[in-house]
């Protein structure tokens, strides 16, 4: 708990950055959505038929006249690419920062074992995921109760929560990764996130390339899907959560036997 505590603290800044960056955002999004609500719904055909543009993002299926339509695209994509970069970078560095910033021999004296410390990091991380979707959902709703719309529950949970399972399951990628890692890894972690969100456009854009949303994250936060069905896809998520389990159990086996040079 006493570590949890204190990477929480030290990632606080951060945290706070990002969420006020991507609420910000989003707020911005909702409010300017009473201004454009006619516009975005005369172009809504214009867009379903500009080809592969359209189908890579999703918006040949959504209507953009409609506050959850126009939500799931704009407000789906700050809150998709910004949260899995946070989560992806904030995760590839907590395992090896210890070497990297040479305070590995002063956390290890400690009366705590290296599962203990996994387990610690791991938890303080996911606080940090919760704290600001949390956050972030709160200025969402706040925002659409301001601009005087009903608020779309339903849609509105499905979205939110597509988003905290891709961040989680970056987060358990990139936390895999960072126990192999003695220099600390924000680079890379920021290049998964965004080649994973590239790897489901590419999926989007014809039938050939299809099986790669079983590679990405992104695929069953696809807001086009989401609305579509009502749902998401159960089989794309249960691949996700395997795939983020796995990386947990690297983290806690090679951070076990790992030689680490305070």
């Amino acid at each position: 708990m006493t570590l949890t505590k204190h990477e929480f603290r030290l990632g606080w800044k951060a945290l706070s950055i990002w969420t006020a960056s991507i609420g910000f955002f989003i707020a911005i999004c909702v409010f300017l959505y009473p201004e454009m609500e006619g516009e975005m719904a005369s172009m809504s055909n214009l867009f379903a038929s500009m080809g592969a543009f359209t189908a890579a993002f999703g918006m040949d299926r959504l209507n953009f006249g409609t506050l959850t339509g126009f939500y799931a695209i704009e407000c789906g994509n700050i809150l998709g690419i910004g949260g899995a970069v946070f989560a992806a970078f904030t995760a590839s560095n907590l395992l090896s920062k210890e070497e990297k910033d040479r305070t590995a021999e002063y956390l290890l004296t400690h009366p705590v074992t290296r599962a203990q410390v996994v387990a610690g990091k791991l938890a303080a991380l996911l606080l940090q995921t919760l704290a600001m979707n949390l956050v972030v959902f709160l200025l969402a709703v706040v925002s659409v109760a301001a601009i005087g719309y009903d608020i779309p529950w339903k849609e509105f949970f499905l979205l939110h929560g597509s988003c905290l399972l891709v961040q989680i399951e970056l987060e358990g990628i990139c936390f895999g990764i960072s126990a192999f890692l003695r220099r600390g890894g924000m680079g890379l972690g920021m290049g998964i996130a965004i080649c994973m969100y590239a790897l489901n456009i590419v999926a989007n854009l014809t039938e050939q390339m299809k099986f790669l949303k079983y590679f990405t994250p992104f695929a069953y936060a696809e807001g086009a899907d989401i609305l579509t069905a009502g749902k998401l896809d159960g089989k794309l998520v249960a691949i996700g959560m395997v795939i983020t389990a796995a990386g947990i159990a690297a983290a806690f086996w090679q951070y076990g036997r790992k030689d680490i040079h305070g």
